[in-house]
């Protein structure tokens, strides 16, 4: 039922359980008739929770993640890292501090999958069914374990040199009003502002653009194009930095943050999966 609500079809539930969709839907409507409740909605094209679903969906999840996390910890017994590491993690985070630690995971433990779920959105990584998450230091909230995968990030301006030559560079904050900047929008529907710093005060300014994207990791290309100036973590764009093909602009107005973090529930701080990664993890990226 965990399945279905987070796959929000049978269809896709069957398949990432190996069985029938016409299997799935009868256990489901057998634990409805069983609870004498509807905890699903259904229309011809998609299924969703109902409220009482919701309900049942966020009293439950727990429960059966720690009963999955003890067959983990049983065949960590028997000398083996197995299962399902599943891993909520923004798209930003993938090149940073995902893709640089999954060959090696592979190569240590072949009977352990892991399934990388690309979300920008905050998460509720516990009724969700994910193992843990990556998100910036200050987002996760304080009841979870939050273990550091990078250092201190630095989110920089930079441009190539080519438009630099055609547009002029930037000597302070106001002189972006007249380039042409990449903007982002937000998953929740908004339009980000760019947090930057003058003289110790950290502000957050509406810039002009003519490219509007919701994906961080993109804006690198779109730097690299020439269409304009880019607002991006520094590590995406340090050897394009150092082989000149992209140029930092306003170096002072960049601010800094505390970086990306391993996050998950007290409880499932011991599993054999979630120690794995993390000692992948620490043998693997610099800084930590």
């Amino acid at each position: 039922m965990l399945t279905v609500a987070r796959r929000g079809g049978f269809a896709s539930a069957a398949a990432e359980l190996g069985i029938s969709p016409s299997a799935v839907s009868h256990a489901v409507k057998t634990v409805e008739q069983r609870m004498g409740v509807q905890l699903f909605a259904r229309t011809t094209r998609n299924v969703a929770l109902t409220e009482a679903g919701h309900r049942f969906v966020e009293a439950t999840a727990p429960a059966l993640k720690s009963l999955s996390d003890s067959f983990d910890l049983l065949r960590a017994d028997q000398g083996r890292v197995a299962g399902l590491l599943r891993l909520n993690v923004p798209r930003v985070a993938q090149p940073l501090c995902i893709t640089p630690v999954l060959p090696e995971m592979a190569r240590r433990y072949p009977d352990l999958r892991v399934e990388i779920y690309s979300d920008d959105t905050m998460a509720n990584i516990v009724t969700d069914g994910f193992d843990a998450g990556v998100r910036l230091g200050n987002m996760i909230a304080q009841d979870m374990v939050a273990v550091r995968l990078t250092p201190p990030l630095r989110i920089i301006i930079v441009a190539t040199p080519s438009y630099l030559a055609a547009r002029g560079t930037p000597e302070d904050l106001a002189d972006l009003q007249r380039h042409n900047c990449v903007t982002y929008r937000m998953p929740s529907g908004g339009v980000y502002r760019w947090n930057l710093q003058d003289k110790g005060v950290e502000l957050a300014l509406e810039t002009p653009g003519s490219v509007v994207i919701n994906d961080f990791v993109y804006a690198r290309d779109l730097a690299l194009s020439g269409l304009g100036l880019v607002y991006i973590f520094e590590p995406l764009v340090a050897e394009d930095l150092a082989a000149g093909q992209l140029v930092e602009v306003l170096p002072d107005k960049g601010i800094q943050e505390d970086g990306l973090f391993l996050y998950f529930p007290q409880r499932a701080q011991q599993t054999p999966k979630l120690r794995a990664f993390i000692e992948t993890a620490r043998a693997l990226l610099p800084g930590i």
